[in-house]
Protein backbone atom coordinates (compact mmCIF):
# COMPACT_ATOMS: atom_id res chain seq x y z
CA UNK A 1 0.00 0.00 0.00
CA UNK A 2 1.46 3.97 -0.96
CA UNK A 3 0.12 5.81 1.71
CA UNK A 4 1.05 9.70 2.43
CA UNK A 5 0.16 12.13 4.83
CA UNK A 6 -1.33 15.75 3.44
CA UNK A 7 -2.85 18.85 4.49
CA UNK A 8 -3.53 18.82 7.81
CA UNK A 9 -1.57 15.83 9.10
CA UNK A 10 -3.98 12.91 7.87
CA UNK A 11 -3.55 10.17 6.10
CA UNK A 12 -4.23 8.92 2.68
CA UNK A 13 -3.97 6.31 0.39
CA UNK A 14 -2.36 7.44 -3.14
CA UNK A 15 -3.87 5.80 -5.76
CA UNK A 16 -2.64 6.94 -9.11
CA UNK A 17 -2.51 11.06 -9.48
CA UNK A 18 -5.48 10.78 -6.41
CA UNK A 19 -5.84 10.75 -2.44
CA UNK A 20 -8.04 8.42 -1.06
CA UNK A 21 -8.76 9.80 2.55
CA UNK A 22 -8.51 7.52 5.74
CA UNK A 23 -11.27 9.15 7.14
CA UNK A 24 -9.02 11.95 9.27
CA UNK A 25 -6.65 9.05 10.92
CA UNK A 26 -3.19 10.19 10.99
CA UNK A 27 -0.48 7.88 10.09
CA UNK A 28 0.34 6.75 13.85
CA UNK A 29 -3.26 5.68 13.66
CA UNK A 30 -3.15 3.59 10.53
CA UNK A 31 0.68 2.23 11.93
CA UNK A 32 -0.84 1.44 15.22
CA UNK A 33 -4.48 0.83 14.39
CA UNK A 34 -4.67 -0.45 10.46
CA UNK A 35 -7.32 0.50 8.54
CA UNK A 36 -10.94 -0.84 9.69
CA UNK A 37 -13.23 -2.32 7.23
CA UNK A 38 -10.14 -1.93 4.76
CA UNK A 39 -9.58 1.22 2.28
CA UNK A 40 -12.24 3.11 1.09
CA UNK A 41 -13.78 2.71 -2.60
CA UNK A 42 -14.08 6.72 -2.98
CA UNK A 43 -12.70 8.61 -6.12
CA UNK A 44 -9.91 10.62 -3.76
CA UNK A 45 -8.85 14.13 -4.47
CA UNK A 46 -6.29 14.77 -7.05
CA UNK A 47 -2.91 15.18 -5.89
CA UNK A 48 -2.05 18.22 -7.35
CA UNK A 49 -5.05 19.53 -5.06
CA UNK A 50 -3.40 18.71 -1.83
CA UNK A 51 -0.32 19.22 0.23
CA UNK A 52 1.69 16.66 0.81
CA UNK A 53 3.22 16.25 4.18
CA UNK A 54 6.70 14.59 6.07
CA UNK A 55 4.91 10.56 6.25
CA UNK A 56 5.38 10.57 9.69
CA UNK A 57 5.45 14.31 11.74
CA UNK A 58 6.32 13.27 15.10
CA UNK A 59 8.01 10.39 15.56
CA UNK A 60 9.57 10.34 19.11
CA UNK A 61 13.35 9.89 17.39
CA UNK A 62 15.00 9.45 14.57
CA UNK A 63 18.18 7.15 14.22
CA UNK A 64 20.27 7.55 11.65
CA UNK A 65 23.63 5.29 10.59
CA UNK A 66 26.68 6.81 9.94
CA UNK A 67 29.33 6.00 7.99
CA UNK A 68 27.46 3.15 6.05
CA UNK A 69 28.49 2.69 2.45
CA UNK A 70 32.35 1.56 2.04
CA UNK A 71 32.60 4.36 -1.00
CA UNK A 72 30.99 7.32 1.28
CA UNK A 73 34.21 5.98 3.55
CA UNK A 74 36.44 6.48 1.30
CA UNK A 75 34.98 9.69 -0.21
CA UNK A 76 35.30 10.84 3.77
CA UNK A 77 38.75 9.40 4.08
CA UNK A 78 37.74 8.40 7.94
CA UNK A 79 38.74 4.68 9.57
CA UNK A 80 35.50 4.25 11.49
CA UNK A 81 32.82 3.18 10.24
CA UNK A 82 28.79 2.24 11.51
CA UNK A 83 30.19 -1.34 13.22
CA UNK A 84 32.35 0.97 15.24
CA UNK A 85 29.80 4.17 15.46
CA UNK A 86 26.77 2.57 16.22
CA UNK A 87 24.48 5.02 15.72
CA UNK A 88 22.71 9.18 16.23
CA UNK A 89 20.02 10.96 16.47
CA UNK A 90 18.45 13.55 14.77
CA UNK A 91 16.11 15.97 16.24
CA UNK A 92 12.02 14.76 15.15
CA UNK A 93 12.14 18.98 15.14
CA UNK A 94 14.10 18.99 11.52
CA UNK A 95 12.11 17.43 9.49
CA UNK A 96 10.84 18.93 6.42
CA UNK A 97 8.07 18.19 4.34
CA UNK A 98 8.16 17.10 0.55
CA UNK A 99 8.54 20.13 -1.65
CA UNK A 100 9.76 22.26 1.37
CA UNK A 101 12.58 24.51 1.50
CA UNK A 102 16.60 23.63 3.16
CA UNK A 103 17.29 26.76 5.06
CA UNK A 104 21.06 26.85 5.24
CA UNK A 105 21.56 28.66 9.07
CA UNK A 106 25.50 29.68 8.27
CA UNK A 107 27.26 31.40 5.40
CA UNK A 108 30.68 30.55 6.38
CA UNK A 109 29.83 26.99 6.77
CA UNK A 110 29.83 23.95 4.24
CA UNK A 111 26.78 22.30 3.70
CA UNK A 112 26.09 18.64 1.95
CA UNK A 113 23.21 16.61 0.77
CA UNK A 114 22.97 13.04 1.84
CA UNK A 115 20.30 10.49 -0.17
CA UNK A 116 18.81 7.90 2.00
CA UNK A 117 16.47 4.93 2.31
CA UNK A 118 14.33 5.59 5.52
CA UNK A 119 12.59 2.97 7.57
CA UNK A 120 9.26 3.45 9.90
CA UNK A 121 9.10 1.13 12.49
CA UNK A 122 5.40 -0.22 13.27
CA UNK A 123 5.07 -2.16 16.62
CA UNK A 124 7.20 -1.87 19.16
CA UNK A 125 10.94 -3.53 19.08
CA UNK A 126 13.08 -3.62 22.24
CA UNK A 127 16.25 -6.47 22.03
CA UNK A 128 15.03 -7.79 18.66
CA UNK A 129 17.13 -10.77 16.30
CA UNK A 130 18.28 -9.54 12.95
CA UNK A 131 15.96 -12.38 12.03
CA UNK A 132 12.75 -11.38 12.81
CA UNK A 133 14.14 -7.35 12.92
CA UNK A 134 12.24 -6.69 9.88
CA UNK A 135 9.06 -8.01 10.82
CA UNK A 136 8.90 -5.09 12.76
CA UNK A 137 9.03 -2.16 10.18
CA UNK A 138 5.62 -0.59 8.82
CA UNK A 139 7.03 0.54 5.53
CA UNK A 140 9.52 2.26 4.00
CA UNK A 141 10.55 6.20 2.48
CA UNK A 142 12.96 8.52 0.84
CA UNK A 143 14.86 10.93 3.26
CA UNK A 144 17.74 13.78 3.10
CA UNK A 145 20.24 13.73 5.83
CA UNK A 146 21.22 17.64 5.40
CA UNK A 147 24.36 18.12 7.23
CA UNK A 148 26.96 20.41 8.09
CA UNK A 149 30.26 19.62 7.76
CA UNK A 150 32.76 20.61 10.52
CA UNK A 151 33.98 18.97 14.08
CA UNK A 152 31.01 19.02 16.01
CA UNK A 153 29.25 16.07 17.17
CA UNK A 154 26.61 14.77 14.18
CA UNK A 155 23.34 15.19 16.19
CA UNK A 156 24.21 18.62 16.15
CA UNK A 157 25.54 18.95 12.76
CA UNK A 158 22.63 17.80 11.44
CA UNK A 159 19.63 18.54 13.47
CA UNK A 160 19.33 21.94 11.87
CA UNK A 161 15.32 22.76 11.44
CA UNK A 162 14.42 22.05 7.84
CA UNK A 163 17.46 19.50 7.08
CA UNK A 164 15.52 15.94 7.32
CA UNK A 165 13.06 16.41 4.13
CA UNK A 166 11.24 12.94 4.37
CA UNK A 167 8.59 11.59 1.77
CA UNK A 168 6.44 12.17 -0.10
CA UNK A 169 5.76 8.49 0.17
CA UNK A 170 5.55 5.71 2.88
CA UNK A 171 5.34 2.43 1.32
CA UNK A 172 4.30 -0.51 3.08
CA UNK A 173 6.63 -3.49 3.54
CA UNK A 174 4.40 -6.40 2.33
CA UNK A 175 4.39 -3.89 -0.95
CA UNK A 176 7.80 -2.70 -0.81
CA UNK A 177 9.53 -5.84 -0.81
CA UNK A 178 13.32 -6.16 -0.15
CA UNK A 179 15.26 -3.13 1.50
CA UNK A 180 18.13 -5.19 0.50
CA UNK A 181 18.13 -4.06 -3.54
CA UNK A 182 16.83 -0.83 -3.81
CA UNK A 183 18.34 1.71 -6.43
CA UNK A 184 19.56 5.37 -5.05
CA UNK A 185 19.73 8.46 -7.45
CA UNK A 186 20.32 11.85 -6.25
CA UNK A 187 20.46 15.30 -7.77
CA UNK A 188 21.52 18.80 -7.51
CA UNK A 189 20.21 20.98 -10.10
CA UNK A 190 19.53 18.20 -12.27
CA UNK A 191 23.33 17.09 -12.17
CA UNK A 192 23.47 13.45 -10.65
CA UNK A 193 25.61 13.35 -7.45
CA UNK A 194 24.81 9.88 -5.92
CA UNK A 195 24.48 6.53 -7.96
CA UNK A 196 24.01 3.80 -5.59
CA UNK A 197 22.20 0.02 -4.34
CA UNK A 198 21.26 -0.42 -0.92
CA UNK A 199 23.34 -3.73 -1.85
CA UNK A 200 26.44 -2.20 -0.80
CA UNK A 201 25.24 -1.06 2.71
CA UNK A 202 27.71 -1.99 5.56
CA UNK A 203 25.21 -2.65 7.67
CA UNK A 204 21.93 -3.97 6.33
CA UNK A 205 17.93 -2.25 7.29
CA UNK A 206 17.54 -5.58 9.72
CA UNK A 207 21.01 -5.15 11.55
CA UNK A 208 20.67 -1.64 12.04
CA UNK A 209 17.00 -1.89 13.14
CA UNK A 210 18.57 -4.93 15.40
CA UNK A 211 21.27 -3.02 16.59
CA UNK A 212 19.09 -0.12 17.64
CA UNK A 213 16.57 -2.06 19.06
CA UNK A 214 19.43 -3.15 21.75
CA UNK A 215 20.23 0.27 22.52
CA UNK A 216 16.63 1.60 23.22
CA UNK A 217 12.86 0.87 22.93
CA UNK A 218 11.65 1.63 19.23
CA UNK A 219 8.04 2.52 19.03
CA UNK A 220 5.56 2.74 16.29
CA UNK A 221 6.48 5.52 13.81
CA UNK A 222 10.07 5.81 14.89
CA UNK A 223 12.05 6.16 12.18
CA UNK A 224 15.27 4.73 10.93
CA UNK A 225 17.44 5.97 8.09
CA UNK A 226 19.95 3.78 6.47
CA UNK A 227 22.89 6.28 5.45
CA UNK A 228 24.51 7.48 2.42
CA UNK A 229 26.70 6.97 -0.28
CA UNK A 230 29.56 8.26 -1.73
CA UNK A 231 28.59 11.36 -4.22
CA UNK A 232 27.79 14.10 -1.24
CA UNK A 233 28.30 17.68 -2.54
CA UNK A 234 27.98 21.49 -0.97
CA UNK A 235 24.55 22.98 -1.07
CA UNK A 236 24.04 26.87 -1.81
CA UNK A 237 21.24 29.07 -1.90
CA UNK A 238 19.33 28.36 -4.83
CA UNK A 239 19.67 25.01 -5.40
CA UNK A 240 16.99 22.11 -5.88
CA UNK A 241 17.69 18.54 -4.80
CA UNK A 242 15.81 15.50 -6.00
CA UNK A 243 16.14 12.10 -4.45
CA UNK A 244 14.86 8.99 -6.29
CA UNK A 245 14.45 5.22 -4.55
CA UNK A 246 13.39 2.51 -6.81
CA UNK A 247 9.93 0.97 -5.45
CA UNK A 248 8.56 4.76 -4.12
CA UNK A 249 8.12 7.32 -6.09
CA UNK A 250 7.26 10.22 -6.46
CA UNK A 251 11.04 11.69 -5.94
CA UNK A 252 11.27 13.95 -2.75
CA UNK A 253 12.35 17.44 -4.16
CA UNK A 254 12.73 20.43 -1.94
CA UNK A 255 15.14 23.85 -2.77
CA UNK A 256 17.72 25.66 -0.61
CA UNK A 257 17.73 28.79 0.47
CA UNK A 258 19.80 30.62 3.11
CA UNK A 259 17.49 33.63 3.70
CA UNK A 260 18.48 34.13 7.83
CA UNK A 261 22.26 33.08 7.59
CA UNK A 262 24.41 33.98 10.11
CA UNK A 263 28.36 33.21 11.25
CA UNK A 264 28.59 29.85 12.98
CA UNK A 265 28.03 30.02 16.59
CA UNK A 266 30.83 27.12 17.25
CA UNK A 267 33.83 26.51 16.00
CA UNK A 268 34.07 23.20 14.19
CA UNK A 269 35.02 24.54 11.16
CA UNK A 270 38.04 23.60 10.38
CA UNK A 271 37.59 20.45 11.92
CA UNK A 272 37.02 16.75 11.45
CA UNK A 273 37.02 14.67 8.64
CA UNK A 274 37.70 16.40 5.33
CA UNK A 275 34.68 16.30 2.36
CA UNK A 276 35.46 15.50 -1.10
CA UNK A 277 35.60 18.37 -2.80
CA UNK A 278 32.76 20.16 -5.32
CA UNK A 279 31.33 17.89 -7.99
CA UNK A 280 31.94 19.24 -11.30
CA UNK A 281 28.53 20.40 -12.84
CA UNK A 282 27.57 17.98 -16.10
CA UNK A 283 30.63 15.60 -14.99
CA UNK A 284 29.88 12.17 -15.01
CA UNK A 285 30.27 10.18 -11.60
Amino acid sequence: MRLVTYDDGRAGVLRGDRVVDLGGRTMLDVITGGIPGGVPEAAGTPLDRVRLRAPVLDPSKIIAAPVNYRDHQAEMSVDSQVGVLGFFLKAPSSILDPGGTVQLPYHDRRFDQEGELALVIGRTARRVGEDTALDHVFGYTGLLDITMRGGEDRSTRKSFETFTPMGPVLVTADEFGDPADVDLRCWVNGDLRQDANTRDLIWSAARLVSYASWVTTLHPGDIITTGTPAGVGPLAAGDAIRLRLSGLGPDLAVAVRADAAVASHTAGRDRGPVPPPPPVPGAAR
